[in-house]
């Protein structure tokens, strides 16, 4: 064996490849491989398992952000515009969170031709719903009455969790559009 294809054969080189050369299709191709590089080893080169992780990941960044964000409405020091704001985005996330987790339960029952196109119909409505409700999230934190400090940090979590979301859309769309194809 030469050294050119043992280099092809390390564990979980593949598996980095497939993933950086997946995520290059996504709108946010760089944050898209840095959330799932770690995930190489369980997603080897499984475009099944590339799309459940990246949604995954994204439910789990928006648990995350809605906790972050019920804290922060809790904070002093609050116009009680921005108080409003920051609870409007909570409800927002909350949606969000309903329509990812929606989505990571049928993208495990995902299966036979017979339903896979319905499913996959159904998980795209569920992610662009998701999207919505994030970008949603933004239109309270608009204009010039909003606390820079407060507008930046929700702005620099929910862009995040938005551009995670983008990307999980972005692989499913992949992921159905290559198991539907006609041989």
């Amino acid at each position: 064996m030469n050294s050119s294809s043992a280099a092809r054969t390390i564990p979980g080189e593949t598996s980095v490849e497939f993933i950086r050369t997946s995520c290059n299709s996504t709108t946010y191709p760089k944050l898209c491989y840095s959330s799932l590089f770690s995930y190489a080893s369980a997603i080897q080169s499984s475009p099944k398992l590339l799309t459940q992780t990246a949604i995954s990941v994204s439910l789990a960044t928006a648990r995350s952000t809605s906790t972050m964000l019920s804290e922060l409405s809790k904070s002093r020091g609050m116009k009680p515009r921005e108080v409003g704001a920051v609870i409007d985005c909570v409800e927002e996330m909350s949606e969000s969170i309903e329509q990812l987790q929606k989505s990571v339960e049928e993208m495990s029952h995902v299966g036979g031709f017979n339903n896979f196109v319905d499913q996959m119909d159904d998980i795209e409505t569920w992610l662009s719903a998701a999207l919505t409700d994030e970008e949603t999230c933004m239109d309270g934190f608009t204009g010039n009455a909003m606390n820079g400090n407060v507008k930046s940090k929700v702005r620099n979590l929910v862009v995040n969790l938005a551009h995670l979301t983008s990307n999980a859309l972005a692989l499913t769309n992949s992921y159905a559009s290559t198991q539907t194809k006609s041989p």
